[in-house]
């Protein structure tokens, strides 16, 4: 199979128009809250922080990431959304690893931290993060921490 072409956009928060705020926070909103069954908070204070990286096919979002630092910690990708209608086709690792370059430009030479749900630290060791906590449960989802060293 062949990889599909994408765009990547990768902005602050107040630079989407509404239309492109509204179609990526629907993603995150599809993927996390309404497919995972998982009623919980999925806006807060830390989108205002971060960076947003979206993948585009012809216009539309099919993918984002949020990369953001928070004081005195490694710099964090999260909210790590594909498009139900896009899966299997490898974008998953397409974000991860345009969202890690977008880190690693942003915050060079610093490990970058995650929350992975404990169901794809496989995945996600496959793009060099280690596990480095137990699992633990939040949103009632089991999650593991995970960092992969900076470059």
């Amino acid at each position: 199979m062949s990889q599909p072409v994408y765009d990547v956009d990768v902005r602050r928060l107040e630079e989407f128009s509404a239309v492109e705020l509204h179609a990526m926070l629907k993603l995150r909103v599809d993927v996390f809250v309404v497919e995972q069954n998982c009623p919980y908070a999925e806006l807060d204070d830390h989108d205002v922080q971060a960076l947003h990286l979206r993948l585009l096919q012809q216009g539309n979002v099919i993918g984002c990431a949020r990369l953001w630092k928070p004081p005195e910690a490694p710099p964090r990708i999260g909210r790590v959304a594909i498009s139900p209608g896009h899966r299997g086709q490898r974008l998953g690792e397409a974000l991860m690893r345009e969202a890690i370059s977008a880190c690693q430009d942003q915050f060079p030479h610093q490990p970058i931290a995650i929350s992975a749900q404990s169901h794809l630290e496989g995945f996600y060791g496959s793009l060099g993060f280690e596990k480095v906590s137990d699992e633990y449960v939040e949103d009632g989802i089991p999650h593991v921490d995970m960092q992969k060293v900076g470059s």
